[in-house]
């Protein structure tokens, strides 16, 4: 076989760009994005198995030159749709983390931090328990082949072009990230309220008896309460969860045009 440099230039370019978009994908989406539990070379040599598996199956490209206007935009529809569809899914972990958040705070261990697995930041300990048990629901119910899925059909809805996302898309984009604050809310709501009317009970013997030392039985209460509580709601997080995931599945095939 022989190839002369039109050709060879062809074929590059034919790899490269599928290449930025499943890379940039693999490197923010949750699980294959946490340094803690994919090597980067782990990553790096996966987006490359998944670009070489890919690439065949699309239509044949012509060569364009990376530095050049066309090229460069090229570049940025890549990377943009990698992140938005990383982004999406990230969003989902986010809920769950802030639902943690949300809880531990009236508990009283909101100054017990950790490193969070996923993405390396000082995070309440709640918080991580729940990233944790979702990572682990999200493998349950084939998340991470989901979204590989996903990402292979997005190069037949948008292949690789210079076109970038609608307006539309990026509203979506931006409007669903409000689902961090509304899955958060949900999965923390049940601890929150028999947390807060506690903490109302013992406002009310304060007031009725000052010389009680409330506080004493107080913090102990409310922990035990806390967790008695996430024991008791625990199993509720599985629907809510897979609602965030299917929810955002849904939003990115939206946006990338195949649904």
């Amino acid at each position: 076989m022989s190839f002369n440099g039109n050709e060879l230039l062809a074929l590059i370019s034919a790899y490269f760009w599928p290449f930025v978009r499943i890379s940039t994908m693999l490197m923010t989406a949750p699980i294959f994005g946490a340094a803690a539990i994919v090597p980067k070379k782990i990553r790096l040599l996966l987006a490359l198995t998944i670009t070489v598996i890919v690439v065949p199956m699309l239509p044949p490209a012509s060569y364009v030159d990376p530095l050049s206007s066309l090229g460069l935009l090229m570049f940025a529809q890549q990377l943009l749709l990698g992140y938005a569809m990383a982004f999406l899914l990230q969003m989902a972990f986010a809920a769950v983390m802030m639902g943690g958040s949300s809880i531990s705070m009236p508990m009283g261990l909101g100054f017990a931090n950790m490193v969070d697995p996923l993405n390396g930041l000082q995070v309440p300990v709640l918080s991580t328990f729940f990233t944790i048990i979702g990572t682990l629901l999200f493998l349950s119910i084939n998340g991470h082949l989901i979204m590989l899925q996903v990402l292979v059909d997005s190069f037949t809805s948008m292949p690789v072009g210079p076109m970038l996302l609608t307006q539309s898309g990026i509203f979506k984009l931006v409007v669903w990230g409000g689902q961090i604050f509304a899955g958060g809310i949900l999965i923390a709501l049940p601890a929150v309220i028999i947390i807060t009317l506690i903490n109302i009970a013992f406002g009310v013997m304060t007031r009725a008896a000052p010389q009680l030392n409330i506080f004493a039985v107080g913090f102990p209460t409310t922990m035990s309460a806390g967790f008695l509580v996430i024991f008791l709601t625990l199993p509720n997080l599985l629907p809510r969860f897979t609602s965030l995931v299917q929810d955002a599945f849904k939003t990115i095939y939206s946006i990338i045009g195949a649904g």
